[in-house]
């Protein structure tokens, strides 16, 4: 008599947030989150954003694992929502582990998108999924960072696959778009001088803004010795690749630039960041 393989357990947690105005500044209107993510509430500085730290209490994600964040702020206020941590994706038997985030910027809002770096372990499959509203005269200042393998104890991401989506709408009509994909020949592509060099980590540092302020964003970050671009009128889009060490300082040094001459706030990293 065969037995069928046992299923694995699957873990699917869900965050809400919906940050709003009031007479003291920015307070949180609706918080709803489901295991294994949690969210928590640094006390900010008193002249900076509230942040929302997103936690995953399971350690890192697993094949078949999904992660689901919706956040709104609404119009004329802000918010900055970070991780207090790298996130783990661990290698896969087979599934993917996806992670969607939908968030929306009301009119003259400003959010900042700030995680911490995401590790690829070796055989990891992630499918990730990103959509941004954006109203009118919205601001909205991003980062990603992905290392691929522990590269500290040596490992290399060379087998897996990686889907990685971007959807930026300004109103109704669609800003921007972008998608990367791994799969097949990883090692290969990774090794290629035509893919990632060897490179150990890749980041993007993003801002949606009106085109005067994005435009000096990317002359910032030019004067600061970094490749950036507008992709188009009130975007700029920086990208870094190289050692994982080397990524994650570009992006900790341009960050607060950014946000001190394009969103008005204070020239510091979120604390989660530095602690």
């Amino acid at each position: 008599m065969s037995l069928s393989l046992p299923r694995h357990q699957r873990a699917h947690g869900r965050a809400e947030l919906v940050f709003g105005p009031s007479p003291r500044g920015p307070v949180l209107r609706h918080l709803f989150h489901a295991a294994p993510l949690r969210v928590l509430f640094p006390t900010p500085e008193p002249d900076d954003l509230p942040q929302a730290a997103l936690v995953n209490v399971g350690g890192g994600l697993a094949g078949g694992d999904v992660l689901e964040v919706s956040a709104r702020v609404e119009a004329g206020t802000g918010a900055t929502i970070t991780t207090p941590a790298a996130e783990k994706i661990y290698r896969s038997l087979g599934d993917a582990s996806r992670i969607t985030t939908e968030l929306e910027v009301g009119a003259g809002a400003r959010l900042e998108w700030v995680p911490q770096e995401t590790i690829l372990f070796d055989g990891a499959r992630l499918e990730r999924r990103m959509t941004v509203r954006l109203a009118p005269e919205a601001r909205f200042l991003a980062t990603e960072m992905l290392i691929f393998g522990r590269v500290a104890g040596g490992e290399r991401f060379r087998q897996g696959a990686l889907f990685d989506s971007w959807r930026i709408w300004r109103g109704e009509r669609l800003h921007w778009a972008d998608a990367m994909e791994l799969s097949g020949d990883v090692a290969g592509r990774m090794a290629s001088p035509f893919g990632f060099a060897g490179a150990e980590a890749t980041g993007l540092l993003l801002l949606a803004t009106g085109e005067r302020e994005a435009a000096v964003a990317r002359d910032l970050l030019r004067q600061a010795g970094h490749d950036a671009t507008l992709a188009r009128p009130g975007l700029m889009l920086a990208r870094f690749l190289g050692l994982a060490a080397a990524v994650r300082d570009a992006i900790a040094v341009t960050l607060p630039i950014l946000r001190a001459e394009t969103l008005s706030l204070p020239p510091r990293l979120p604390r989660l960041w530095t602690s």
